[in-house]
């Protein structure tokens, strides 16, 4: 089991940048992969960034690329997105995703556990 904690959300004026944390718990944390989403109201959960176990590798949807920068300190059992020139599209709940099962990154149904997210808000 992996239990996640989103923190670090907020509100913002367009330009401006937050950085997410996403604390976990449970099994080895350094072993999981993870992935940050997002759920704007009304629309479908979307693939945000992904960070393989050892952080060697990362993924980014095409809008946050450039702006967003996915990291993970696996001494912290942390994972963070720090996102710069924020946009009112970027408003949504953020949620951190752990457990990548393989198949596609940007697929939420291939993680198995979830935080309860945080919000995001950038004003025009």
């Amino acid at each position: 089991q992996v239990q996640l904690v989103e923190s670090g959300g907020g509100l913002v004026q367009a330009g401006g940048s937050l950085r997410l944390s996403c604390a976990t718990s449970g099994r080895t944390f350094s072993s999981v992969s993870t992935g940050w989403f997002r759920q704007a109201p009304g629309k479908e959960r979307e693939f945000v960034a992904a960070i393989t176990s050892s952080g060697g590798s990362t993924y980014y949807a095409d809008s946050v690329k450039g702006r967003f920068t996915i990291s993970r300190d696996n001494a912290k059992n942390t994972v963070y997105l720090q996102m710069t020139s924020l946009k009112p599209e970027d408003t949504a709940v953020y949620y951190c995703g752990a457990g990548w099962r393989g198949g596609s990154r940007a697929i939420a149904t291939q993680y198995d556990y979830w935080g309860q997210g945080t919000q995001v808000t950038v004003s025009s």
